[in-house]
C-alpha cells in the first residue's frame, strides 16, 4: 500500500538520520553534520555525510542520497514497505490499515491544511482593515509590527460571528473542512455554526514542515472568558505534541547547540527579536513528555526561560519532575529565571535586546534547581525538618533511570546536604582524632592497638550481593495498588494529584504509569467516575504491559479495582499513600546507610543498618 505523506513525515521527525545511520556507520561530528567512511565502497578519507536538518545523508563517492527509509533499502535490500514497517515499530508510529477510507483521511487532511492558509490570509487582510485598528494598536505597544508581524503570520479576527466562515466559503471551502479545522464552532444544539476566533489577535501554529495547523487567539477585551485561546484538537493538530515555533527554530538550534524554551507565543517572538531564535514554547500548558521528546531530539541540553517569580518557579519544578525519567548522560535540562517576576516580553520592552540576552546566557543544571527546590520548601531547622528534606531528595533522585547517572546525583545531593547542614569544626583541642588518640596512631578508615592497624568491620562481596544490601525487584503491591487505584478511580487523581505525584515509587513501571496518568491530567483528560478510567489512553501510549503488570500485583487490594465505591477507594488509597510514605522514607534511610556500609565498614553502620531494616519489616507488618 502507499502509506500517506503524514506518516512518513511523523517516522522521520522521530527518527534523527544519524541515529538510523549510525548503527551501520561510525559517525564523527562535523559541524553541523556528521561524516564517516561509506559503506558502499572501500574508501580511507570519509565521503559519506549525514544532516540530521535535511533528515538526509549524501555519499560523495557513489553519488547516492536518501532519507532513512532509502538508506535501509540500500544496506539491508529491504523494500520501501519493509523499511517503513521496520522504522514504524521502532518510532512508535502505527501505520494505517490498506482501506479506501484511509485514503479519504489523508486527502481531508490536504483539505484542511488548505483551510487552514485560507485563514491565515483572512487574518492577516482583517488586521490590514478597519476593523483592526485596535489590534494594531496592541502590537504596535508590543513592537510586534513590521518584518515580525509578517515573518510570524500575526493578524486579526474581527468579532463577527460568520466573517471568516462567509470568506472560506467564498473560497469553495466546505462547511465540513471548515468545522473538523477547528475554524467555526457547531454542534446539535447550534443550528447554524459560527466562528470560533472573535476579537482577537491572532497567531498561527505550524508543524515541524511549516504547515500551519491551528491558531492561538490573544483576546483584545477585558471581559473575555479566555484572554488565550487555543485551536481544538483536529485530524491534524495535537496541542500536547506541538511547540510554537518549532519549524523556524529547529535550524538555528541546530546552528547553536542549544534551544530555549519559553512559556508562550509573544515571550518566544519577544527572544527572537532579541536575536535568540532558537526558542519553543508550549501551547499555553505544562511541558508535555511528547513535547519534552521532540526537544531532546533536536537538542540534548535545552534551557527552559521562566520568569522569577512563584508561577515561574512551579513550571520550573514541573519540569524537573517529568524530566527526572528521561536523563541520562548527555541528555538533561537546564534553567535560566528572570529577574524581578519578568518575562522575556517585559524585559525586552523595558530593558532591551541585551539586556534580556545577558540575563538568560548563564542558565543552571537541573542538579542545582532540584536541590533548591527541596530546600526551599520547608523550615530546616530541626533534625526531622532536615531529614524529610533528605527523603524528597533522594525519593526524587530515584526517579533517574539511567544508574550511572542516579549514582552521580546520589552523591552530588549528599555533597551539597553536607555543605550546608555541616557543624563549624571544633578548634579548641578536643576535636574527633585527640578524642581517640593522637594522629601519629591513627590509620586510614580505622586505629593502631599496640602498634598493630585493626581494620573496621567491612561488608563482603556475598553481604554486598545479598537481599540485606540490594533493591528488591518487580513491583510492590502497595506500589501497585497505588498506581491502580489512580488508574481505575479518575476521582483520586484530582483529589490526591499532589500526594501522588510526590510518592517514591521505586519499580520503573510504576513511574512510567504515574508520569503518564498526571500528564493526562494536566491535559484535562480525565474521564468521569464509573467509565473505563484510564486504562484507553494508558494502551495507547504502550503501557499495556506495566497496566498488567501492577493488576497482577494488586490483585488482593480490591478497592483499587474497578467496581468498588469511590469513598471507600479513597479513604484505602490515602492510607495506603501514608504507609507508603513512612517507609519511603526507612528506604532512603537504609539505602544511604547500606551504601556508606559497603563502601566503608564499620560495626557501627551495620548495626543501624540492622536497626532500619527491623523498622520496615515492623511497618509491613501493619498492613
Amino acid at each position: 500500500m502507499r502509506y500517506p505523506p503524514s506518516i512518513l513525515e511523523d517516522i522521520k521527525s522521530r527518527l534523527p538520520v544519524s541515529a538510523v545511520v549510525g548503527r551501520r556507520v561510525k559517525l564523527q561530528k562535523a559541524g553541523r553534520e556528521w561524516k564517516g567512511l561509506s559503506p558502499f565502497n572501500a574508501e580511507r578519507s570519509p565521503s559519506f555525510f549525514v544532516n540530521d536538518q535535511k533528515q538526509a545523508w549524501f555519499d560523495f563517492s557513489s553519488g547516492r542520497n536518501g532519507d532513512i527509509f532509502t538508506f535501509l533499502m540500500e544496506v539491508e535490500g529491504l523494500s520501501f514497505m519493509e523499511a517503513v514497517e521496520r522504522l514504524a515499530g521502532e518510532a512508535g508510529v502505527s501505520l494505517p490499515a490498506a482501506t479506501p477510507e484511509t485514503e479519504i483521511r489523508e486527502k481531508k487532511r490536504v483539505g484542511l491544511y488548505d483551510a487552514m492558509t485560507l485563514a491565515v490570509d483572512y487574518f492577516r487582510q482583517e488586521l490590514r482593515g478597519t476593523k483592526g485598528r485596535e489590534a494594531r494598536e496592541y502590537l504596535i505597544g508590543r513592537g510586534l509590527v513590521g518584518e515580525i508581524a509578517t515573518r510570524f503570520g500575526l493578524g486579526y479576527a474581527p468579532n463577527d460571528r460568520h466573517g471568516l466562515r462567509d470568506y472560506l466559503a467564498g473560497k469553495d471551502v466546505p462547511l465540513e473542512v471548515m468545522i473538523e479545522a477547528g475554524l467555526l464552532i457547531a454542534g446539535d444544539d447550534i443550528p447554524v455554526p459560527y466562528d470560533r476566533f472573535r476579537d482577537r489577535v491572532m497567531f498561527p501554529i505550524a508543524d515541524a514542515k511549516g504547515r500551519v495547523i491551528a491558531f492561538g487567539g490573544r483576546a483584545l477585551s477585558k471581559d473575555a472568558q479566555a484572554k488565550y485561546l487555543n485551536s481544538p484538537e483536529t485530524p491534524i493538530f495535537h496541542k500536547g505534541s506541538t511547540l510554537y515555533n518549532f519549524n523556524r527554530a529547529r535550524k538555528p538550534a541546530h546552528d547553536v547547540g542549544t534551544l530555549f524554551v519559553v512559556e508562550g507565543y509573544v515571550d518566544a517572538i519577544a527572544m527572537d527579536r532579541a536575536g535568540l531564535s532558537h526558542v519553543v514554547a508550549p501551547l499555553g500548558t505544562a511541558l508535555t513528555e511528547e513535547q519534552l521528546a521532540m526537544i531532546w531530539r533536536l537538542v540534548p541540553e535545552p534551557i527552559l526561560c521562566f520568569d522569577g517569580d512563584k508561577a515561574g518557579l512551579r513550571a520550573a519544578y514541573r519540569a524537573i519532575d517529568l524530566a527526572l525519567p528521561g536523563i541520562g548522560p548527555g541528555k538533561t535540562l537546564r534553567f535560566t529565571f528572570l529577574p524581578g517576576g519578568q518575562d522575556p516580553d517585559d524585559m525586552l520592552r523595558s530593558q532591551g535586546a541585551e539586556a534580556l540576552r545577558a540575563a538568560v546566557e548563564k542558565p543552571r543544571p537541573l542538579v542545582d534547581v532540584l536541590f533548591e527546590r527541596e530546600i526551599e520548601r520547608s523550615p530546616l531547622e530541626t533534625p526531622e525538618q532536615r531529614a524529610d528534606c533528605e527523603k524528597r531528595l533522594f525519593g526524587a533522585v530515584a526517579q533517574i533511570t539511567d544508574e550511572d547517572l542516579k549514582r552521580h546525583y546520589r552523591q552530588a545531593m549528599r555533597e551539597r546536604l553536607q555543605a550546608r547542614f555541616q557543624s563549624p569544626q571544633r578548634n579548641d583541642g578536643q576535636n574527633r582524632g585527640r578524642e581517640r588518640g593522637s594522629g601519629e596512631n591513627r590509620g586510614p578508615r580505622g586505629m593502631f592497638r599496640k602498634g598493630e592497624y585493626t581494620p573496621p568491620l567491612a561488608a563482603s562481596e556475598r553481604l554486598k550481593r545479598s537481599a540485606l544490601l540490594s533493591a528488591r525487584p518487580g513491583v510492590t503491591p502497595r506500589e501497585a495498588a497505588l498506581v491502580l487505584g489512580a488508574i481505575h478511580h479518575p476521582g483520586l487523581l484530582e483529589a490526591e494529584a499532589e500526594t501522588f505525584a510526590e510518592l517514591l515509587f521505586e519499580s520503573v513501571p510504576a513511574r512510567r504509569l504515574r508520569a503518564a496518568l498526571l500528564d493526562c491530567a494536566a491535559r484535562g483528560d480525565v474521564p468521569a467516575e464509573g467509565e473505563t478510567g484510564f486504562v484507553m489512553a494508558l494502551l495507547k501510549r504502550g503501557l499495556g504491559d506495566a497496566v498488567r503488570m501492577v493488576e497482577d500485583s494488586a490483585r488482593i487490594e480490591t478497592w483499587a479495582h474497578p467496581g468498588g465505591e469511590f469513598d471507600h477507594a479513597l479513604a484505602a488509597w490515602r492510607e495506603a499513600a501514608h504507609l507508603h510514605a513512612r517507609e519511603s522514607f526507612l528506604n532512603t534511610e537504609i539505602d544511604s546507610v547500606s551504601l556508606d556500609f559497603a563502601v566503608n565498614g564499620g560495626e557501627e553502620r551495620f548495626e543501624r543498618l540492622k536497626a532500619l531494616l527491623q523498622r520496615r519489616e515492623a511497618l509491613l507488618e501493619q498492613e
